[in-house]
C-alpha cells in the first residue's frame, strides 16, 4: 500500500475488515471510501456496490480473499470484474490472500494472473500455523515489485536470520505441513458446523473453506458475551467490533481439535447463561 498511496489519494476498502488494513491506509495520508459486504448478502463482494463507490480518484481498491473476517471465497468472475473497474479509472487491486492458502490443493490460482493491476499478499501464517516465521509475500507486475522491494529493504532492514532459514526449510516440507494443517481444518470446521446445528441464537454465514467463521448473536451486542467468556470461562473470541460489526464475533479453527471442541463447549454455556 505504501508504493501505490500518496497523501490524499482515495482507497476503496471492504467492510467489514481487517483493522490494519484502515489503519495503514490513514497512516498513508489517504481518503477512505468504503464499500460494503452486507451479512444479508451472504458477506459477498458485489462489483455493483464497488462501481458505486469508485471515482476517478480512486487509486487502490482493497479486499481479503478469503473474505477476513467470514471466510466467504470470492471467485474469478468477481475479481475480473473489480480488475475492470480498477483499470477504468487508473487504480490497482490489492488483494490480500493469506486465508487463500487454507484451500491446499483445491486453492484457485492466485489474482496477480488476471491483470497487471492486481496486486497480491499471503504468508505462512494462517493456513499453515507458522506465524512466528513472520515468512510473507507480495506478488505485482515488476516495476511495481521492485518498488514494494525498496520500501522493504527501508521497512525492515535484515530479517532474523534463523527464522529465514527456517522459512526456507518449511517450504521444502510445505507439503507434508499442509496435509497436517488440512486435516485439522477439517475436524475443526465440523465440530463448529455441528456445534452451530445446535444453536438457534446464532446465525452464520457457513463457509466450506477458510480458517474463520463470523457468528451474529440474534439478539444485541456480543460484546458482553465476549467479556463473560473471558472473565468467567477463560476463553476468548474476538469481539465483532473489531471488525465494525458489534452483533458477531469470530471464531477461530485453525488450532488444536481438543482446545476448540472445549472452547465451544464454554461458548454454549455462555450463552445458555446469558439466555437466562
Amino acid at each position: 500500500m505504501a508504493a501505490i498511496v500518496n497523501p490524499g489519494d482515495e482507497v476503496l476498502i471492504e467492510q467489514p475488515t481487517y483493522e490494519p488494513l484502515l489503519a495503514l491506509a490513514r497512516y498513508l495520508g489517504a481518503n477512505i471510501r468504503r464499500f460494503q459486504r452486507r451479512f444479508e448478502d451472504g458477506f459477498e463482494v458485489l462489483p455493483g456496490e464497488i462501481a458505486r463507490n469508485t471515482s476517478p480518484r480512486t487509486r487502490l481498491i482493497v479486499i481479503t480473499n478469503h473474505h477476513n473476517p467470514s471466510s466467504v471465497l470470492t471467485d474469478e468472475k468477481t475479481l475480473r470484474e473489480l480488475g475492470e473497474l480498477a483499470q477504468r479509472v487508473g487504480a490497482r487491486v490489492l488483494v490480500d490472500e493469506v486465508y487463500l492458502e487454507s484451500m491446499f490443493a483445491a486453492r484457485p490460482p492466485t489474482a496477480v494472473h488476471l491483470g497487471p493491476q492486481f496486486v497480491t499478499t499471503s504468508s505462512l501464517t494462517k493456513a499453515f500455523g507458522l506465524s512466528g516465521l513472520r515468512c510473507g509475500w507480495i506478488v505485482a507486475e515488476p516495476g511495481l515489485a521492485q518498488e514494494i522491494w525498496s520500501l522493504n529493504d527501508l521497512f525492515g532492514v535484515n530479517a532474523a536470520h534463523p527464522a529465514e532459514r527456517l522459512s526456507v526449510l518449511a517450504f521444502a516440507q510445505l507439503e507434508g505441513i499442509a496435509a497436517k494443517a488440512e486435516a485439522r481444518l477439517e475436524t475443526n470446521r465440523a465440530l463448529l458446523k455441528a456445534f452451530l446445528d445446535t444453536r438457534p441464537d446464532l446465525k452464520t454465514v457457513r463457509t466450506d473453506s477458510g480458517t474463520t467463521m463470523f457468528p451474529r448473536v440474534q439478539q444485541g451486542s456480543s460484546e458482553q458475551l465476549c467479556r463473560l467468556l473471558r472473565e468467567k470461562y477463560e476463553t476468548s473470541v474476538v469481539p465483532g467490533s473489531y471488525f465494525e460489526m458489534p452483533a458477531h464475533f469470530r471464531v477461530g479453527l485453525g488450532g488444536a481439535t481438543e482446545v476448540l471442541q472445549e472452547g465451544l463447549e464454554r461458548l454454549g454455556k455462555a450463552l445458555d447463561e446469558l439466555a437466562m
